[in-house]
């Protein structure tokens, strides 16, 4: 695999770290897009910068997470937020009470909607507005 290949999942992956420190290493000249990945293990990048270039989020990348809320003993609903902390605001905001509990679930966790199966990840590509409800559930009894 390519180091090319490689900062572009970061990217879309999201995964801000990596892609803020291979951009910084890019920078750095200390690789090249078409360096094989295995040169990453023989660089070393200044960590200080890349936390510099991440809280600037420099590569643009918004991080969001998705947040199961629990509604009730069977009843739960999904949310899109940056962080826990908006997720329950904007969980009370809507249901006008707190949720009984909240965790978080991988964007990359499949499930059906109708016919289909998709990803938490291909959802939130159809969402403008954040935070969002990404759906509800409700448990069998």
């Amino acid at each position: 695999m390519l180091v090319k290949d490689l900062f572009l999942d970061t990217i879309q992956y999201e995964y801000s770290f990596v892609a803020h420190y291979l951009y910084h290493l890019l920078e750095e000249k200390k690789l090249s897009l078409n360096d094989d990945v295995s040169k990453i293990q023989s660089v070393t990048g200044d960590i200080h910068k890349v936390n510099e270039l991440v809280v600037k989020n420099l590569l643009g990348i918004g991080e969001m997470n998705v947040y199961s809320m629990k509604m009730n003993t069977a009843d739960f609903v999904f949310i899109f937020a940056p962080n826990l902390k908006d997720a329950i605001q904007f969980y009370h905001r809507t249901f006008f009470k707190p949720p009984l509990n909240c965790h978080q679930y991988s964007l990359d966790f499949d499930f059906y909607r109708g016919n289909e199966v998709i990803s938490f990840r291909d959802m939130r590509k159809e969402i403008e507005q954040f935070p969002a409800i990404a759906g509800y559930y409700t448990r069998e009894r």
